[in-house]
């Protein structure tokens, strides 16, 4: 589609949506945002670098929201995200080395999220009758025993915390999704988090992963600015509404929901990045 107004109006209703997905998946975002500008027009390379601008105010809006409940469990973010932003420089650094003219990032991302979407579909509830993430904290305190810590129960120390951050880091450079599609299911399943709270960490961690990434791919030139602007625009109030809906749904909803969606994704972008392919 070439430049103007109906342009710019569809980049900024695909902000909206972009940030109501972000914040109620804690994705960062970008696997809406990245085939819905591919589809107005953006190269694969072009699309990966500028879809990362947007993630920063889309996570700042969200994290806000979810702040307000205690959702977020901010000793995470502290030992996830300075790893993750060092990887991902990185990769932003290995977008450019990787032969394909970016398509073939955007396959490995449908393999991505359709693993993604796997392991959360099969994941059981870890507590079905607390659906309030600090319901679930001190319960888990309390099983623990004096001295103890939810932290020690729920086993993200800081290597296994540091590992999350340097696989997130290094994808969301590399494929410019912003590394929630890698934390919210390991902070889930290998740290052991409530849903919830890794949904809510995870948004407040892909802001900071977003940022060396976005610095890194506007040296190397592979931002489109006028795209970029749209949809931080479209992402904020987007991102407020995608927090207050996720904070509403019940455990078991809300997995599925995410499972459904990682899924329907990877199944587009797998079509239409093996279709430009054998064009």
């Amino acid at each position: 589609m070439h430049p103007g107004i109906l342009r710019d109006v569809l980049t900024l209703i695909a902000g909206v949506v972009t940030g109501v997905l972000s914040a109620a998946f804690g994705v960062g975002g970008a696997v809406v945002s990245t085939p819905a500008i591919r589809a107005l027009g953006a190269s694969a390379s072009i699309a990966i670098g500028t879809t990362l601008p947007s993630i920063l105010p889309s996570a700042v809006s969200g994290t806000l929201r979810y702040t307000r409940d205690r959702l977020i469990e901010w000793r995470v973010v502290w030992w996830t995200a300075p790893f993750g932003m060092i990887a991902a420089v990185g990769g932003s650094l290995l977008s450019k080395v990787i032969p394909g003219n970016g398509h073939w990032l955007m396959i490995l991302t449908a393999g991505l999220l359709g693993f993604t979407a796997w392991r959360m579909g099969k994941q059981s509830d870890p507590v079905p009758q607390a659906d309030d993430a600090r319901a679930e904290a001190e319960t888990d305190r309390e099983m623990a025993g004096p001295g103890a810590t939810a932290v020690q129960v729920r086993r993200n120390s800081p290597m296994v915390l540091a590992g999350i951050g340097v696989g997130a880091g290094l994808l969301s450079g590399l494929l410019g999704i912003g590394g929630g599609v890698v934390m919210v299911p390991a902070f889930s399943e290998i740290a052991g988090m409530p849903l919830k709270a890794s949904i809510a960490t995870s948004l407040a961690c892909v802001g900071l992963l977003a940022t060396p990434g976005t610095i890194t791919h506007g040296l190397l030139g592979d931002i489109n600015w006028t795209f970029a602007v749209f949809l931080a625009i479209g992402v904020i109030p987007g991102a407020r509404l995608g927090a207050a809906l996720a904070i509403r749904a019940g455990q078991r909803r809300l997995r599925v929901s995410v499972a459904a969606f990682l899924g329907a994704t990877a199944v587009l972008y797998a079509a239409g990045e093996i279709s430009a392919l054998i064009k």
